[in-house]
């Protein structure tokens, strides 16, 4: 796989090379989510704006976007935004409430509804978005590398049908049962406009995008390889034309890892903390591609120490090569920075064997790889 990140690589280029599963130090670190409520900071900014004002306000979704590099040191920034604002830019009425989640008030329910949808320019409707990418590319200065990212069209189409986040997603599965061609039309509309966001988002400075398939573990093998994995792989082709790394993590779907990585021509597959990493080597190694993952979430509710001893297993899992250390789904929003930091630092403290140490230190652990 070939890719060249949009501008300088960054001082900090570990995320692109383990990407390109090149020789790495160490694995490189960052957390889906890290930009959030369990930061002070991030709760500092937030109770000055609402959470759609801050996506939609350049200077906070920046400001939020870099507070992780200094307070957490992860390895990589990702864009603060929100998956639903595609939906949003479609036309559709969005609001997001404490406490209740966001919410379509008029979901899609019908052919005319699905007609009504305009097609997305991502300079109009998500300016927004693209200039907090400029401005994060702009303040980061080349220290680490900048990661946009986007929903799904399965996932976008769930909540724009159900009309909220729910268990079951029953209304949006009950679409495509009894409605199939309507539910493919709303799918096209929606990997058009998802793969030119993402292409848009690297032109303004991402050098990593990541697709989320949030809902994937909604549906089973026969509606996800109709109903998610053609567009899932649509949108992230799209993407992959802008010349950088596509992340491609749907949670839920750990069966299908092999599939995905084959559709989506992706350059790395995220993998959830429900699937063990074994198993998902096998379905992935024949692929060449990188892995990203899979610390379970609630392992950060843990003691420091014992965080670190989960770290460094799930390191030797993964091996050397080509793995992105991540959680197996977004940091949870009442989890202490400290233990945020101790999984980071049980990252960068190691040192894959005749490796260059990490930055200056001389104490860091000597570590083998897997079988």
């Amino acid at each position: 796989m070939t890719f060249s990140p949009t501008g300088p690589a960054p001082a900090n280029d570990l995320l692109l090379r383990a990407l390109r599963r090149e020789p790495v130090e160490r694995p490189p670190v960052w957390m889906m989510r890290q930009a959030g409520r369990y930061l002070p900071e991030y709760r500092a900014v937030r109770a000055t704006a609402d959470f759609l004002t801050m996506c939609r306000t350049p200077e906070l979704a920046v400001e939020v976007t870099l507070q992780p590099i200094d307070l957490v040191g992860v390895d990589a920034a990702i864009i603060f935004s929100d998956i639903l604002v595609v939906p949003e830019a479609m036309g559709m009425a969005l609001t997001l409430d404490e406490g209740v989640g966001p919410q379509f008030p008029s979901p899609v329910r019908s052919a005319t509804d699905v007609a009504r949808l305009r097609a997305v320019e991502p300079a109009d409707q998500l300016g927004y978005v693209l200039e907090a990418l400029r401005l994060a590319s702009r303040d980061l200065a080349g220290r680490v590398p900048l990661i946009g990212f986007a929903g799904a069209p399965w996932t976008l189409a769930a909540y724009m049908v159900e009309g909220r986040g729910t268990k079951q997603f029953a209304v949006a599965k009950r679409m495509l049962y009894e409605q199939p061609a309507l539910a493919h039309a709303l799918l096209e509309k929606l990997a058009v406009a998802v793969g030119d966001y993402l292409v848009a988002q690297v032109e303004a400075g991402a050098q990593v995008v990541q697709l989320f398939e949030s809902w994937a573990g909604a549906l089973g093998p026969e509606l996800f390889r109709t109903f998610s994995l053609p567009y899932l792989a649509r949108a992230a082709r799209r993407a992959r034309e802008a010349g950088v790394p596509v992340i491609v993590f749907a949670p839920g779907a750990g069966w299908a890892l092999g599939e995905i990585a084959a559709a989506t021509e992706a350059d790395a597959i995220g993998i959830d903390w429900h699937t063990d990493v074994a198993a998902a080597r096998r379905q992935l190694e024949p692929f060449g591609v990188a892995m990203q993952g899979n610390l379970d979430p609630c392992a950060l509710y843990a003691p420091p120490s014992e965080i670190r001893r989960r770290t460094h297993a799930m390191l030797q899992a993964f091996g050397p090569v080509g793995h992105v250390a991540n959680l197996g789904h977004g940091i949870l929003p009442d989890v202490p920075p400290a233990h945020a930091r101790a999984f980071v630092d049980a990252v960068k403290e190691l040192q894959w064997p005749d490796a260059v140490p990490v930055g200056a230190a001389s104490s860091s652990t000597a570590y083998p790889g897997a079988a």
